[in-house]
């Protein structure tokens, strides 16, 4: 049986002036999942999202956000769809965390119990102090708060744990997960690699306004089946070695000193790797194991690291 789509984005096109900032772009979410977007800064997660949102107009192609056009349908669809935007935005400055909160729950039928929001997301420590006068990461912590706060059904989030300390982040992913057993859709926009790789059930990559990979985090990190990864001096010959790599092998030095070798990771290619290490006098520091990492696809797909 196949599940629903909470959005669809069809041939999505958003110009500003003569540029493409997402070109002919198509992403599905499927309903009471995880779905994250992945991307440099600027590859056009961000307007995607906000076309989803209604907060922009597609110059082409086409947008359902539960089954309806965002734009167009914005008052019906307002009460189904809990909105975080970057740093906190939108938000009262002047208002306190919870009296906010508790405003923003008036507004809807079912909402979810203020204080045990507060409670969870640690707001009852900013008292009385507006929120124009919060850290960054408390400010990310009440938005956050303002998009749950009316139970919805789908929720948008952007770069929500940007800021966050180590505690609060991972309070968050539990936050995340608990909204997917509810059957809660949500569409994640990150930099933090780890962060995909951890919640998502669907992920999409995109650079320079195109998708350029998408799918489970096991089915992007498929096909090679594991890593080596060797210390050494910097600036290695490594065709002697790449040369002995079984089947479709290769190897990099993917920081100075630093070399990444990617093949079926099996006795033999231990021993291949070891027997070049000696005859080419290279002392390792160590040798480490491992699959290949969401961030090694993302690496391979982008060619930069992510900037936050």
């Amino acid at each position: 049986m196949s599940v629903p789509a909470a959005v669809v984005i069809d041939s999505l096109v958003k110009r500003y002036d003569d540029t493409a900032v997402v070109d002919q772009l198509s992403f599905t979410v499927p309903a009471g999942t995880i779905s994250s977007l992945l991307g440099p800064n600027g590859a056009g997660k961000t307007t995607t999202v906000e076309c989803c949102e209604g907060f922009r107009r597609p110059d082409s192609g086409s947008v359902r956000v539960l089954g309806l056009p965002p734009t167009a349908n914005g008052a019906e669809l307002r009460p189904k769809v809990g909105v975080m935007l970057q740093e906190g935005a939108g938000m009262y400055p002047g208002a306190q965390p919870v009296e906010m909160l508790r405003h923003l729950a008036a507004l809807h039928a079912h909402p979810l119990d203020v204080d045990l929001l507060a409670d969870r997301l640690a707001l009852e420590r900013a008292g009385s102090t507006p929120i124009r006068r919060l850290s960054g990461g408390q400010r990310q912590r009440v938005a956050l708060a303002a998009a749950l706060v009316g139970r919805p059904e789908l929720v948008f989030l952007d770069e929500p744990t940007a800021g966050l300390d180590p505690q609060t982040r991972h309070a968050t992913w539990e936050l995340m997960d608990e909204l997917r057993s509810d059957g809660v859709t949500v569409v994640l926009t990150t930099h933090l690699i780890d962060e995909a790789e951890r919640l998502s059930d669907h992920v999409g990559i995109i650079d320079q306004g195109r998708l350029v990979g998408e799918g489970s985090p096991a089915e992007l990190t498929g096909g090679d089946t594991g890593v080596v990864l060797i210390d050494g001096a910097p600036g290695l010959d490594l065709s002697s070695l790449r040369a002995q790599l079984p089947g479709h092998g290769t190897v990099e030095e993917i920081t100075s000193g630093k070399y990444r070798v990617r093949a079926e990771v099996d006795p033999h290619l231990l021993a291949v790797i070891a027997s070049w290490c000696a005859e080419n006098g290279i002392a390792t520091q160590s040798m480490q194991m491992g699959r290949r990492s969401l961030e090694d696809v993302y690496l391979e797909l982008t060619g930069r690291m992510p900037r936050p």
